[in-house]
C-alpha cells in the first residue's frame, strides 16, 4: 500500500512549518506502507493543483494531508472540509478571498474518507494527545481537504483521503506571547507514524465518541 503524504511550506510570517518539519522525519516505510511525501504551498488554487498531479503521478492508496494549527494542544485528523474560502489573512501568493466556493459546483461539503476516530485512538496510544475535529477553517487547509476530497470523490473513488493537523513546533510556540502550545518535531512525527499505521489497519473507522457541544 501507498500512502500520499502532504505538508505545508511556511506562511503567515513564520519561518517554520511545524507539518513539514516533522514530516521529513516520517519514514519513508511505516509497516506496510509506503510514505511518498510532497511540499504543497500555502497558496489556493495553487495547492489543489499540485495536489491533484501528486495523486495522478503517484496512483495512492490514501491520501493525508498535514496542516500548522497554531494554538491547538492536540493532533486533530478532520472530519469535515465545508465549500468556502473565507481567508482572514493572505496567503503566500497574496490571494486573500472572502466567501468564494472552493468549487463552484461542489456540494457544499465532503466528509473525511479516513478513519479519523481510529487515528486518535491510535495517536493517544502512544502518548500523543489526539482527538477528532469537526472545523479545519476556512483558509487554505480547508480549501486543500476540501479540493482533495472532490478529486477523489469524481476521479478515484477507491482512493481515501483526509486531513489532519499539527500543533507548532516547541521553538515557534515559545515565541509568543504568552507561549502557545507545541511540540518537537519528533514527537510530532511519532504521531504521524500512528496515524499512518491506523490508516493502513482500519478500511472502516472504528465505533467510539467524538462529539463536541461546541
Amino acid at each position: 500500500m501507498t500512502i500520499l503524504l502532504t505538508a505545508f511550506e511556511p506562511f503567515g510570517g513564520e519561518a517554520q512549518n511545524a507539518s513539514l518539519e516533522a514530516m521529513r522525519l516520517v519514514p519513508d516505510m511505516v509497516g506496510e506502507m509506503r510514505v511518498v511525501k510532497r511540499m504543497l504551498p500555502v497558496a489556493f488554487g495553487t495547492s489543489a493543483a499540485l495536489l491533484r498531479q501528486a495523486i495522478e503521478q503517484v496512483r495512492p492508496d490514501a491520501v493525508l494531508c498535514l496542516g500548522q494549527a497554531a494554538g491547538r494542544a492536540e493532533f486533530t485528523p478532520e472530519r469535515v472540509a465545508i465549500n468556502i474560502d473565507d481567508a482572514r489573512i493572505p496567503d503566500n501568493a497574496g490571494d486573500q478571498p472572502m466567501d468564494r466556493p472552493v468549487v463552484a459546483s461542489g456540494p457544499p461539503a465532503y466528509f473525511s474518507t479516513l478513519p479519523v476516530k481510529a487515528m486518535a485512538a491510535a495517536m493517544d496510544a502512544v502518548g500523543v494527545p489526539a482527538s477528532v475535529s469537526n472545523t479545519a477553517g476556512t483558509y487554505v487547509c480547508n480549501h486543500v481537504m476540501y479540493s482533495l476530497l472532490h478529486e477523489l470523490a469524481t476521479a478515484y473513488p477507491g482512493v481515501r483521503g483526509g486531513f489532519m493537523h499539527v500543533p507548532m513546533l516547541a521553538e515557534q510556540a515559545e515565541a509568543y506571547h504568552p507561549p502557545l502550545p507545541g511540540m518537537s518535531a519528533e514527537e510530532i512525527a511519532r504521531g504521524i507514524r500512528a496515524a499512518i499505521v491506523a490508516i493502513a489497519e482500519n478500511r472502516r473507522d472504528i465505533a467510539a465518541s467524538a462529539g463536541r457541544e461546541h
